[in-house]
């Protein structure tokens, strides 16, 4: 299977924090690959850093590289807006913006100077149908975002990442805010999705790795601990910190 995103002896520190040591992952297109491990290992760190989110942060320095269809997103030629039009995130916390639905999904397209209105209606309807919420919104789609519940507040955010047609999703913790069953209805439009994108999630729900992810990354204190199949890190992990962490005897 081909690789859509490469990290490569990837470092990263915040100050004097090495957040980041040396990793090197390859990531596989049209599929699903969990980050699993404890609380301040790295998972989110490393998931920033595939669209550069880590930007933001002054204190940040990296070393080593991240290549996106075989660029690099450090090169000084890359457009990070671009960029983060192809590799979409969507955060842990639902974040509508506070207008209407539509405004929500039709935001993205409008900064990449979609105006015309027949194909935006026609981009916001076929976002919101791939996140699995038109039908529940179809016919209030001049409402405020913020009258939504928390799932579907959760589906509208990644339909206004789908709306600018990204390569990659990148998911952060996305369900953890949520009740079991809007839980369960973003871990089926995972399993829709990644047909026709490359998903990689954050998760501290082991069952939630189990059901959807094709692959698993266990991260531990900044190192990649061990990655591979997910069938495989879970029955028959090669590293005994794996084994630790998954049969729960730490994290």
């Amino acid at each position: 299977m081909s690789s859509i995103l490469t990290a490569e002896d990837l470092n990263l520190w915040y100050g004097e924090t090495h957040a980041l040591k040396n990793i090197n992952m390859e990531i596989p297109d049209k599929s699903i690959t969990a980050l699993i491990g404890p609380s301040g290992c790295g998972k989110s760190t490393f998931l920033k850093t595939l669209n550069r989110m880590n930007d933001l942060i002054p204190s940040v320095k990296i070393t080593g590289n991240v290549t996106y269809n075989g660029h690099s997103i450090f090169d000084k030629d890359t457009d990070v807006n671009t960029l983060r039009r192809n590799v979409g995130m969507v955060f842990q916390k639902p974040n509508p913006f506070p207008m209407s639905i539509y405004d929500n999904v039709a935001y993205g397209p409008r900064t990449h100077g979609f105006e015309n209105r027949v194909k935006l209606d026609e981009t916001v309807e076929q976002a919101l149908r791939d996140a699995a919420i038109w039908e529940e919104v179809k016919d209030r789609l001049k409402k405020n975002a913020l009258g939504l519940s928390g799932g579907q507040q959760q589906r509208l955010c990644i339909a206004r990442a789908l709306a600018v047609r990204p390569k990659v999703l990148l998911m952060d913790e996305p369900t953890s805010a949520l009740d079991p069953i809007s839980t369960s209805r973003i871990e089926e439009l995972a399993l829709q999705l990644k047909e026709k994108y490359a998903i990689i999630i954050v998760t501290h729900n082991m069952q939630q790795a189990v059901r959807i992810s094709d692959h698993t990354a266990f991260f531990l204190l900044g190192e990649l601990i061990e990655y591979g199949k997910t069938e495989d890190i879970f029955s028959q992990p090669q590293d005994q910190r794996t084994e630790d962490y998954i049969t729960g005897r730490f994290g």
